[in-house]
């Protein structure tokens, strides 16, 4: 597993999200886990086209952050 850092451009501002890579993903779980503050924000997987698509929603963001999240994630390391 790696850990690296994301931010995210909102209207409020830039986030700073904390990114655990799975690295050796098997697909049985999700890739990528995100993590804002320390709290479980939510995770992703990527489909066969390399497109990140929410594997786990823990209900703390609203979607359109989320999604925001997956495409900063897709291009920095997919």
């Amino acid at each position: 597993m790696e850990k690296f850092e994301i931010s995210v451009n909102t209207t409020g501002g830039h986030r700073h999200f904390e990114v655990k890579d799975y690295m050796h993903h098997d697909g049985e779980s999700c890739k990528y886990e995100v993590f804002e503050n320390g709290q479980f924000i939510g995770s992703f997987e990527p489909d066969a086209h390399r497109h990140l698509h929410i594997c786990k929603d823990a209900g703390v963001l609203k979607a359109e952050l989320l999604h925001s999240i997956a495409e900063q994630l897709e291009r920095y390391s997919i």
